[in-house]
C-alpha cells in the first residue's frame, strides 16, 4: 500500500500533467494552423466575416483590399482561443489530479457552481462585454482604422478589445465603447461606398446642365491620381427632384471605401466649377433674388 501512495501515485500525477501539456502543445498547434490559414485567405465558413458568407457580385474582395487588417483578425481569433484551451485542459488535469489524491469532488464541483453562479448574477454585464466582442471578432463587423456609426459615437477605431472598443471622433474625442453595450454597427470602411452629389441648377436647361456634369464627371474619373479610388465610372442620373428654388440634378459614384472622401471633395469641386463656366451659376444665383417691396409714398427713414 505504500508503494502505491508513493510510487503509483505520483506516476500517475505526472503522466496526467505530461498528457495535459501534449494535449495543450496539439490543440495550439491545431490553432495556429488555422490562424495561418485566415491570415492566406482559405478559411472556414464558420470563421469567416459574416458579409462574406454569401458571395456578391456588387463587393469588393476584402482579400485584396484589406489583408493585413484579415491577419490581425485571425492573430486576435486564435489569441483568444489559445486562452480558452489552455484554461480547459489545465482544469481538466487539475480535477483529475484532485481525484488521484482523494479529495472528493463532489462538494467541490458543487461549491464551485454555487460560485459560478454568484460570480456570474454579479458579472453579468462583463460576460455580456467579453460575448460581444468575441462575436464582433468572428464576424469581423469593424477593425482598427475603420470609420464607423457605433449609435452616439461615430469616428475612426483606434483599438478592439474583448470588452472596450475605443473611437475617435471628428473633433478628437476618445470615446471608449463596452462592447456588450453596441446594439448597432455602421461601418464606411468595408468593400465600397456610394456617393451621391446634388447639384442645384436654379430654373437652367436641365439637359445642358447634364451634359455639362457628365463631362466634368468624366474628367475626374479620367484623372490618374483618382482613377483607382473608383470601382465603376460616376453616372450623371439627371433630374432628382424639382423645388421652389429650381431643378436639381444627381450624380452618383461608387468608389472604394478609403477613398470616397477625396473624390468626394474633387468631384463636388470639378462639377460646381464645370456649372460656373458654364452660366448656371449666374442663372441660380438670378433665380434667387426677390423683389424689394416699394416703399409708402409719404414715408421716409428718419422721418415720423
Amino acid at each position: 500500500m505504500g508503494s502505491y501512495y508513493f510510487l503509483v501515485k505520483p506516476l500517475r500525477i505526472i503522466a496526467i500533467l505530461l498528457l495535459a501539456v501534449v494535449a495543450r502543445y496539439l490543440l495550439h498547434k491545431l490553432i495556429s494552423r488555422l490562424v495561418r490559414t485566415g491570415s492566406e485567405g482559405s478559411v472556414p465558413t464558420i470563421l469567416k466575416p459574416l458579409r462574406n458568407r454569401k458571395p456578391s457580385a456588387a463587393s469588393v474582395d476584402p482579400a485584396v483590399v484589406v489583408p493585413e487588417r484579415r491577419r490581425q483578425r485571425a492573430e486576435a481569433i486564435g489569441s483568444v482561443l489559445r486562452s480558452l484551451v489552455t484554461a480547459f485542459v489545465f482544469s481538466i488535469a487539475l480535477l483529475m489530479v484532485l481525484e488521484e489524491l482523494s479529495f472528493n469532488l463532489a462538494p467541490l464541483l458543487a461549491s464551485a457552481g454555487i460560485l459560478g453562479l454568484a460570480v456570474g448574477f454579479g458579472a453579468q454585464s462583463l460576460v455580456k462585454d467579453l460575448l460581444g466582442g468575441l462575436f464582433m471578432l468572428l464576424e469581423d463587423q469593424y477593425g482598427v482604422g475603420d470609420n464607423v456609426d457605433l449609435g452616439e459615437a461615430t469616428g475612426v477605431v483606434e483599438s478592439v478589445g474583448l470588452r472596450i472598443t475605443t473611437v475617435r471622433d471628428a473633433r478628437g474625442v476618445l470615446w471608449y465603447i463596452r462592447n456588450g453595450e453596441i446594439i448597432r454597427v455602421g461601418n464606411k470602411s468595408q468593400g465600397w461606398a456610394m456617393l451621391m452629389i446634388d447639384m442645384p441648377i436654379g430654373f437652367a436647361d436641365a439637359e445642358a446642365a447634364v451634359d455639362v456634369l457628365r463631362t466634368a464627371a468624366a474628367a475626374v474619373y479620367a484623372d490618374p491620381e483618382l482613377t483607382d479610388n473608383f470601382v465603376e465610372p460616376p453616372e450623371v442620373l439627371g433630374v432628382e427632384s424639382v423645388t421652389v428654388d429650381g431643378t436639381v440634378i444627381r450624380t452618383v459614384a461608387k468608389t472604394t471605401s478609403d477613398g470616397q472622401y477625396v473624390v468626394g471633395r474633387e468631384l463636388r469641386r470639378r462639377l460646381t466649377e464645370a456649372l460656373a463656366s458654364a452660366g448656371v451659376t449666374a442663372q441660380l444665383a438670378a433665380a434667387r433674388v426677390f423683389p424689394r417691396p416699394a416703399t409708402p409714398e409719404g414715408e421716409s427713414s428718419g422721418v415720423s
